[in-house]
């Protein structure tokens, strides 16, 4: 009996478990679909190193043997003081007139082989005013150079050497430059030997410096320092993305900013000089500045105005010629607002000569537009240096 009466208990202990099992069964969707869905992204475990390239040396490899150290002699002529030179202080004085003396003066910059030929890239006033340009490679070798031309729109000048064996850089691309990629500059800073730093693009398209005439500059935190300037700025693949420039620095060393004549302009002026000695670009022969909000008060002028006040205009210029006074504010080129100097000087240099602009201009209030034939910039001669 009692043998039955717990087989009994089982069975209905067991047709109980099947019975919740079954319904569970059932409402198991719904519950699972009352649930919300909740997604998150996690990083991939790191497995001991850090995303990226752990060296640059193959970026170093490829470019070091393209980036030159320049020196530069220029003869300086002392000339005595107007007030000695005069026959009445001799008579007076008993000294005999100061004879004029000569001083060599010597400079170190940095420069990039483009070519294999023995075309050099650098900036103009690394070479500016030499007598003789001497270039010094990385494996020993030196040469004499000669200027093949300037542009001090872009600070930017060509040098010519002859010798075998030459490592040419390999070009990049500017529209490929973001903020936050890695660069690396090479150069000679103060003249120690090459040397390479490294950090990221701080910014692009910086303009209105006062470095040069056309600006548009890569900022970057790779240090740069006396004797960079004319090097290379590099990508992590040892392509050449800029020409290192100029440093922003209140005591004279490196602060953390410096800037790179971007590869595409360089490329272009580079090309300009080889075929014709000088860069062809759209002229009109204004010297302007960005109306600031500032400027625009002592002129009262509307806030909302923006463009490009007209400072002065070269005489017989195509701007001249045209009618451009003095004052006159340009605020719009073919149609296309401008908002700076440099965008219209920019504007201006990329279109070819002969080309006819239409110029928007505010003149006492009045709007009226004036077409403009574009010239070529009249070209800086450059000099001869070396052979």
């Amino acid at each position: 009996m009692r043998i039955q009466q717990r087989l009994i208990v089982l069975a209905r202990i067991f047709t109980g478990g099947l019975a919740l099992a079954f319904i569970v069964v059932l409402i198991w969707p719904q519950l699972v679909k009352s649930r919300p869905t909740v997604v998150i992204h996690e990083a991939p475990r790191q497995t001991g190193h850090a995303k990226g390239p752990v060296s640059y040396a193959y970026a170093v490899q490829r470019a070091a043997g393209a980036v030159v150290n320049i020196n530069t002699a220029k003869v300086v002529i002392l000339r005595p003081q107007p007030f000695q030179r005069e026959p009445f202080f001799e008579q007076f004085s008993g000294q005999q007139r100061a004879p004029t003396k000569k001083r060599l003066e010597t400079s170190l910059g940095s420069g990039v082989i483009i070519s294999k030929s023995g075309f050099i890239l650098t900036n103009y006033h690394v070479i500016k005013g030499a007598d003789a340009i001497r270039v010094f490679l990385k494996d020993g070798r030196s040469a004499p150079a000669r200027v093949v031309g300037v542009d001090a729109s872009t600070d930017l000048a060509v040098l010519k050497i002859h010798l075998p064996g030459l490592t040419a850089i390999t070009l990049g691309h500017a529209s490929d430059i973001r903020v936050g990629d890695i660069v690396l500059a090479i150069g000679d800073p103060f003249g120690i030997g090459q040397t390479v730093t490294m950090g990221i693009v701080s910014a692009t398209g910086r303009d209105e410096l006062g470095l040069s005439s056309i600006e548009n500059f890569i900022q970057t935190d790779a240090a740069i320092n006396p004797g960079n300037s004319g090097g290379a700025l590099i990508n992590t693949d040892g392509d050449l993305i800029g020409i290192d420039t100029a440093i922003y620095t209140h005591s004279g060393g490196f602060q953390g900013i410096g800037f790179a004549i971007p590869v595409n302009l360089a490329r272009h002026v580079f090309r300009q000089i080889v075929k014709h000695g000088h860069v062809i670009e759209g002229w009109i022969g204004v010297a302007g500045q960005t109306l600031t909000p500032t400027l625009a008060q002592a002129l009262k002028i509307p806030d909302t105005t923006h463009g490009v006040l007209v400072a002065g205009v070269y005489a017989q210029s195509p701007a001249a010629v045209a009618g451009l006074r003095p004052g006159d504010i340009i605020y719009a080129i073919n149609g296309r607002p401008l908002l700076n100097a440099n965008t219209a000087l920019l504007t201006i240099a990329d279109t070819k000569p002969g080309v006819t602009l239409s110029i928007a201009v505010l003149r006492a209030g009045q709007r009226t537009t004036l077409p403009v034939v574009v010239a070529a910039r009249p070209p800086i001669k450059a000099g001869a240096a070396g052979p």
